[in-house]
């Protein structure tokens, strides 16, 4: 991707023109270069504390915005207006998304439904799976170990389980889910979209006049390095999202999986965080597995989608897509999900990858200089060697 606001340097001439206009200013000194980056710092802290209920659509349309721009730039090289270019793919997207839910919604509720009645099923199977536990720890640890009560505790608390995360599913899917697709995904998220995609690269020209004079062209040379890869990430990481719902859910329902499509679907899209999508959607399947086939057969063919994905995933999707163009390590993204997600909710989730970006880019440039300096290059002096 291309961001051209920070891709360029300045034009011949225009710096020693700019030095030789600029009124004449006293030099800054440590201590106010090192206000403003720390007011800076304070103030989107603050920004995010106080406005974090409200910011998902904003932070979400800035999200498209950046996704979209480099088709919006090359529609505009071949003629089209911005704003054109801007509605057009705003369009294109809304009626993806709409296809998405014409087709898929009704069948997601199909699977939910069908959980809902097979409730009763699965919370058996769980209650049978923990006694045989419990019987197999009583052989071993002896009856004063395992009395009636603990296997009496241990089968309620599994079915409430199973039934708290089924109900809040449902509710989810079927009620709030909805309502905030309606309010804001559908309604404000676009709006905002196409006017941060008319306006992007204005907005990024006026950015970068902001840049103090001094650190302009640092500045730039670390953007258009966190440009580079966070738009690798991110288009490869769609990519990898969308490839792997749509083999999960395929191969879950092909091996007769009852809840495959929502289980696969499930795997697919919480893969943008390494090793979680893979781990939490084997987990939740083969457990249904065990619930819905009678032999091992069956829970051995959907643990070998899961390992089909896997080594998908490893050895043609991730070299494929991302290959070596993204420099963010898989603890470091996960650290960042969860921190980000902690600190700030759902929206932190949105921002953790920026930021973590942004955080890696800046912790190896200041590495490349630390190297680069005295405080690192300066020998040990001849009394210290020769202790």
């Amino acid at each position: 991707m291309t961001r051209h606001a920070f891709e360029t340097e300045a034009p011949h001439g225009t710096a020693a023109h700019e030095a030789a206009t600029a009124p004449h200013v006293g030099e800054a000194t440590r201590a106010q270069r090192l206000g403003l980056l720390v007011g800076l710092l304070v103030a989107a802290w603050l920004g995010l504390q106080l406005f974090a209920s409200v910011l998902l659509p904003f932070v979400a349309a800035a999200g498209i915005a950046y996704f979209l721009d480099p088709p919006a730039t090359r529609l505009a090289r071949a003629g089209i207006p911005r704003g054109a270019a801007a509605l057009l793919l705003i369009i294109a997207l809304l009626a993806a998304g709409l296809l998405f839910a014409l087709l898929l919604y009704p069948l997601i509720l199909s699977q939910v439904g069908i959980m809902i009645a097979r409730l009763p099923t699965y919370v058996e199977a769980l209650r049978t799976f923990l006694t045989q536990i419990m019987d197999s720890v009583q052989e071993r640890l002896g009856p004063d170990f395992v009395d009636q009560k603990l296997r009496d505790l241990v089968g309620g608390q599994a079915g409430a389980m199973v039934s708290f995360v089924v109900t809040a599913i449902s509710r989810v899917i079927g009620g709030g889910f909805a309502l905030f697709n309606v309010l804001t995904l559908v309604v404000v998220t676009p709006v905002v979209a196409f006017y941060l995609l008319r306006d992007w690269p204005g907005m990024l020209a006026r950015i970068d006049s902001w840049l103090p004079r001094r650190y302009a062209g640092t500045v730039r040379a670390q953007a258009r390095e966190v440009d580079r890869i966070l738009s690798a990430w991110l288009r490869g990481q769609a990519l990898c999202c969308i490839v792997l719902a749509l083999f999960y859910a395929t191969g879950l329902s092909v091996v007769g999986l009852d809840l495959g499509l929502i289980v696969g679907l499930s795997a697919g899209v919480l893969s943008f965080i390494p090793y979680v999508g893979t781990i939490a959607g084997a987990v939740t399947s083969i457990g249904l597995a065990f619930a819905q086939f009678p032999t091992y057969a069956g829970v051995a063919m959907v643990a070998g989608v899961f390992v089909l994905g896997n080594l998908l995933e490893g050895y043609v999707i991730y070299p494929r897509f991302l290959g070596d163009r993204v420099e963010l390590h898989a603890v470091w993204v996960i650290f960042a999900l969860f921190a980000s997600g902690a600190a700030f909710g759902f929206v932190g989730v949105l921002l953790a990858v920026p930021v973590a970006a942004v955080i890696g880019v800046l912790s190896r440039f200041w590495l490349r200089r630390y190297l680069a300096s005295q405080l690192y290059l300066d020998p040990p002096h001849a009394e210290d060697m020769a202790e």
